[in-house]
């Protein structure tokens, strides 16, 4: 049996720990909170710091990890943090304790960990790429689309810190498992990386042995050819193995109530300084051209399937407004067609979303016709509906808005939705809500 040789990444996570949990210690004296007794918040601090490091992942980053990944846990590690430094006052019964002294900590602590975890980061990366320092040895075993895509990112992406020594291919005759352990041993490689749609049962099992037997680490690659998501999650329960298919985080509270402020906060600004004016300013021009409502609402589906009423300006002619909506409709009107180009249609959604029944980001709701139609033709559609439907999303910053022309459009529009709802983060709305900005004062061909 072998052992792991210059393995010292197990030291960098609790180096982390160590640095952050310094700062936020030496920072408490720095600021006059007129606290009490500065140890007992110390330890307080400490141990809840700790606790709520182990809850949310906060030091769960890898060398593969990007930093809006890193900047997303910051985030959410520092909203519950606030909460558990105020809740200090309370429990400890120290009322004069200075608020505005405590702000001030919490931001130091904040802007110090969040700079010397990029500076710490960017200096492993670095460290990786020019002084060839705590790599991994690494060889793919299987010859496909997707072993080749795998490939190719541990030779670009150096600052990973992967170095690429082998590919066996299963199907060539001369290949056996021993010629590939005996490579392994002889190469001191690190990690395996297998493709499980070219391995027979007994194979993986011979592989799994070797390195369990030999201290090397195993990486399944796995056949998802049609399936559009890529996250697995593994448990228990009891001694049984439970694979499952899809982790949603939004199914986490913390994660909903970010998102539901986000949302709250946002729609309620724009609301208050745009659609106060902007809704009078329009009814005024539509009806120059084309007598009616101002506002126009339509079934559609949300969350969990549940039709709801999503309200927009009206950017036709009273009438016939069920079907979709395609270049040159002659239905639309001179100031329907500049809110639509612009999108400024959809902005009546904010109601909608202060009410709960969407969102400011996710997958864009259709009218209740079309999606017992899209169910019918599109595998994975209805994975859609395990969040609330947004005004913009992933898939609309991406080229797949408007109108559904042919089927690969709304296949496409599917595969960034799911992949919105499986990864989604707080950073991710807001890059979202900044590029759909852009798009709409630039103005999209698909705008109409």
């Amino acid at each position: 049996m072998r052992t792991k040789v210059g393995r010292y990444s197990i030291y960098i996570k609790p180096l982390f720990y160590i640095i952050d949990l310094t700062i936020i210690n030496l920072l408490i004296y720095y600021f006059q909170t007129n606290l009490y007794e500065k140890a007992i918040f110390a330890i307080y601090i400490t141990i809840m710091w700790i606790v709520l490091s182990i809850k949310n992942k906060f030091y769960e980053v890898y060398r593969f990890s990007k930093f809006t990944q890193t900047f997303a846990l910051l985030i959410r590690q520092f909203l519950v943090f606030l909460l558990i430094l105020y809740a200090f006052i309370g429990v400890f019964k120290q009322p004069e304790i200075s608020r505005i002294e405590i702000a001030k900590y919490y931001i130091a602590c904040f802007l110090s960990i969040s700079i010397l975890k990029y500076v710490l980061q960017n200096f492993l990366a670095k460290y990786r790429i020019i002084f060839g320092g705590n790599l991994r040895k690494v060889i793919v075993i299987g010859d496909n689309k997707k072993t080749s895509q795998l490939i190719e990112i541990f030779k670009e992406e150096e600052e990973f810190g992967y170095v690429f020594k082998k590919k066996f291919n299963v199907n060539d005759q001369d290949f056996t498992l021993k010629s590939c352990f005996e490579y392994v041993i002889e190469n001191n490689i690190d990690e395996l990386y297998c493709s499980v749609a070219e391995l027979s049962n007994k194979q993986l099992e011979k592989i799994v042995t070797f390195c369990d037997n030999n201290l090397k680490v195993l990486k399944f690659i796995p056949d998802n050819k049609e399936i559009f998501t890529k996250k697995l999650n593994f448990n228990y329960y009891r001694y049984v193995p439970i694979l499952s298919f899809r982790e949603i985080p939004l199914d986490d509270p913390i994660n909903f109530i970010t998102k539901r402020g986000f949302d709250i906060v946002l729609s309620l600004f724009v609301l208050l300084f745009i659609l106060s004016w902007l809704t009078p300013l329009l009814f005024i021009l539509m009806q120059l051209e084309s007598k009616g409502p101002i506002f126009f609402k339509q079934r559609r589906n949300g969350l969990d399937y549940k039709e709801f009423y999503c309200y927009k300006y009206r950017s036709m002619r009273p009438g016939n407004d069920q079907k979709q909506t395609t270049r040159q409709d002659y239905r639309v009107t001179r100031i329907g067609r500049f809110i639509r180009k612009t999108s400024i249609d959809e902005l009546p959604q904010f109601i909608n979303v202060l009410k709960g029944d969407m969102s400011v980001v996710g997958p864009r709701p259709h009218m209740v016709k079309h999606n017992e139609n899209f169910i019918q033709k599109v595998d994975k559609f209805m994975v859609r509906h395990f969040v609330k439907p947004g005004i913009t999303g992933l898939a609309q910053v991406s080229g797949f808005r408007g109108e559904i022309e042919n089927n690969q459009d709304i296949v496409n529009r599917v595969k960034y939705d799911i992949f919105y709802i499986e990864n989604w983060s707080i950073l991710l709305d807001i890059k979202i809500v900044v590029l759909t900005v852009i798009n709409a004062i630039k103005g999209e061909d698909k705008a109409y």
